[in-house]
């Protein structure tokens, strides 16, 4: 392998045919071909982010499967947004135990740049986990994630910040999600039926649980909790997309057992039996599935 294919496929995790007399390198695709863009990262590597791609949200191949590697710490719970301007993002974990969570960005979803390491201005805060994104009707872009003051064994309150300017690299200060504590992690918050809603972990039950809200900082209220959805225990991770036919799928990390799951609603109260997800169960862990559409034909 010459040395610029052996560049190409160490930042990329992909192999890139290269035209034997210009030894260039194949284009890029246009990222918006794909309906579905995942990234994760795995049982195996908490230090670099996949990304894989799927028409059905359901049967996932990969992209890239070294598509981003931090200048220090680690890269758990990727988070991916796109934003009107044609940029991805994606905001992480960096550590077990620390007080910032990570940004990087990409316009093609193969090379992505370090954007900064956030640090949490409150004191006390030994942990930062799960950072999730949130964009409201009014396009006002907010990060989720969960603070604990007493290490990783909790207790654990999701806050809000929101971002300040439009390149989304100045943030609010945090403030709690009324209602939602103590001892919720992974709090994934969507827009339905005229409620904020939110899927968020129960840490001390292992159960995720659902609650709405009539604003993003609350109060908010816990309406199912338990087994409700048939889900089972010890799982997280969990976030939700649009299915190609309009209604609901969630994903979540059976994390002790290492597999993966989806499950599909039309209200957000009743659901599937879960689904193991093909392919990424065993492999992939805590991730987001960013649906895009594809762009109108000339």
């Amino acid at each position: 392998m010459n040395a610029r294919l052996f560049a190409i496929v160490a930042a990329t995790g992909t192999l890139l045919a290269l035209p034997a007399a210009s030894q260039q390198a194949a284009p890029v695709p246009d990222p918006l071909i794909y309906p579905y863009v995942l990234t994760s990262f795995s049982n195996g590597n908490a230090t670099t982010m996949s990304l894989y791609v799927s028409e059905d949200a359901a049967t996932f191949r990969p992209l890239a499967l070294t598509a981003f590697v931090p200048p220090t710490g680690l890269i758990r719970d990727p988070s991916i947004i796109r934003r009107p301007d044609g940029w991805y993002h994606v905001v992480y974990t960096t550590d077990w135990n620390n007080d910032e969570i990570g940004f990087a960005r990409s316009r093609d979803l193969i090379h992505w740049d370090h954007v900064r390491n956030l640090k949490v201005p409150l004191a006390g805060v030994t942990n930062t986990w799960a950072p999730e994104w949130f964009v409201d009707e009014d396009g006002s872009t907010h990060v989720i994630y969960a603070l604990s003051r007493n290490g990783p064994d909790g207790q654990f309150q999701p806050h809000i910040i929101t971002a300040s300017s439009d390149d989304l690299t100045e943030w609010s200060a945090p403030r709690p999600m009324v209602g939602l504590g103590p001892n919720y992690i992974d709090t994934f918050v969507i827009r339905e039926g005229g409620l904020y809603q939110a899927f968020i972990k129960q840490e001390t039950t292992k159960f995720i649980e659902r609650a709405t809200a009539p604003t993003l900082d609350g109060p908010w209220t816990i309406v199912n909790t338990g087994d409700w959805a048939g889900w089972g225990a010890f799982t997280e991770g969990q976030a939700l997309v649009r299915r190609p036919d309009g209604g609901w799928r969630i994903y979540f990390d059976e994390y002790i057992q290492k597999r993966y799951w989806h499950s599909d609603s039309d209200d957000l109260v009743h659901w599937t039996p879960r689904v193991e997800l093909a392919g990424l169960s065993g492999i992939a862990r805590h991730f987001t599935v960013l649906r895009q559409l594809r762009p109108e034909a000339p």
